[in-house]
């Protein structure tokens, strides 16, 4: 594994948002969820498609706060624009858990 530099690490904007919206992407190889997060102020709201079925359905989703890289490039998933990665990891299946803070913080607030 290369070392990072803190200065690299610091161009890599990781936010917290919350999910207001969520619909199946059936389209999708793999199933998918596509995601309406909230940054709230200047980043606002940002979607993107998520293969999270295993733990989460559309309807259980919405509200729950996530963490996000917000200043990736816009990526084209089927035929969806994916505008930020969502963060998770996998469980001992390999199938993805969402990455949040365990306790409410405001939107769009910086990893650090």
């Amino acid at each position: 594994m290369d070392d990072l530099s803190f200065d690299d690490f610091l161009k890599v904007d990781i936010r917290v948002g919350r999910v207001v919206q969520a619909e199946p992407y059936p389209e999708a190889r793999k199933p998918a969820i596509k995601l309406w997060v909230d940054f709230g102020g200047d980043i606002g709201i940002r979607k993107s498609s998520a293969q999270i079925t295993k733990h989460y359905d559309p309807e259980m989703i919405v509200g729950k706060q996530v963490m996000a890289v917000v200043n990736f490039p816009p990526r084209q998933i089927g035929k969806f624009m994916s505008e930020i990665l969502v963060l998770g990891l996998p469980d001992e299946n390999g199938d993805i858990v969402l990455v949040g803070p365990d306790q409410p913080v405001p939107a769009g607030g910086r990893m650090h």
